[in-house]
């Protein structure tokens, strides 16, 4: 094969995995490059029928329904309501066909304590947490900790981490609403599992795909959301935290005044000072 038609064949088929391509329209490979057995000529149409001879005809049969295609949200959703425990739901997101997959190191599943109440959920594992295969360890999750230090509270004991992505994108790239819509239903089942009381949403992807928004997080944060009803069971109605990625944080660190203010509020709602609402 020339090297210029590989490259852009190479170019066609990273462009439909960035699009979340992720099956086949055949049941095996078509070479397209092989030899083609000529076409049969078409046989010379028939002479056109009278109209009293086509009103005698039976009216053609319509072709029969087709089923709908399932689609990977639909079938992940499916797959996520069999888990019945944190380790069936790990094994399901691994057994899961997805590009994402193919391209990551591990697979990030999550770290903390479940039972300790207070869920974080952040975007997507960069490149230290696919070589790691745990949520924020690296830069930016180094910087979370410091935050949650600094009102008293530590992962090993005191709240739980994972991703709407289980896999990191290429490049560390923000996550396409395909791969959002494909896992969603995975991160659901997750909070559903772990039943926190309260949720915190780290950075703008988690925040508008959680709380099905079209705001960005510089209006969501600052106050206390509640889950929507398409959460399900388990999940409607907990109270969520939007605040800004500690990956924000460090290319802009003026705005950590908003995220010192958002700590502030988490910190008096788990002490019950503030309703979460």
């Amino acid at each position: 094969m020339q090297a210029g038609l590989r490259e852009a064949l190479l170019a066609a088929l990273r462009l439909q995995i960035e699009f979340g391509a992720d099956e086949a329209l055949e049941a095996a490979p078509l070479d397209r490059l092989a030899a083609r057995a000529p076409t049969p000529a078409l046989a010379e149409p028939p002479p056109a029928a009278s109209a009293k001879t086509a009103l005698a005809q039976p009216a053609l049969r319509s072709a029969p329904t087709l089923p709908l295609v399932t689609t990977p949200a639909a079938a992940t959703a499916a797959l996520a309501a069999t888990a019945q425990s944190l380790a069936e739901l790990r094994e399901a997101i691994a057994n899961t066909d997805s590009p994402l997959r193919d391209t990551a190191t591990n697979l990030v599943f999550a770290d903390g304590v479940p039972d300790s109440g207070l869920m974080m959920i952040g975007e997507a594992p960069g490149g230290d947490e696919d070589r790691q295969g745990k949520p924020f360890v690296g830069v930016s999750g180094q910087l979370l900790d410091r935050m949650m230090a600094s009102i008293g509270l530590d992962r090993r004991q005191d709240f739980y981490l994972a991703n709407i992505l289980p896999w990191r994108p290429p490049g560390n790239r923000t996550p396409t609403d395909g791969e959002v819509a494909m896992f969603l239903p995975f991160l659901l089942r997750h909070v559903a599992l772990v039943r926190p009381r309260h949720v915190v949403l780290l950075g703008g992807v988690s925040a508008k795909a959680l709380l099905r928004a079209k705001d960005g997080i510089t209006r969501l944060r600052g106050r206390w959301h509640s889950l929507p009803e398409t959460g399900g069971e388990g999940v409607a109605g907990l109270p969520a935290l939007p605040t800004l990625h500690p990956a924000y944080l460090l290319r802009t660190p003026s705005a950590k005044r908003e995220a010192w203010a958002d700590l502030i509020l988490l910190r008096r709602t788990l002490d019950g000072e503030v309703p979460p609402g």
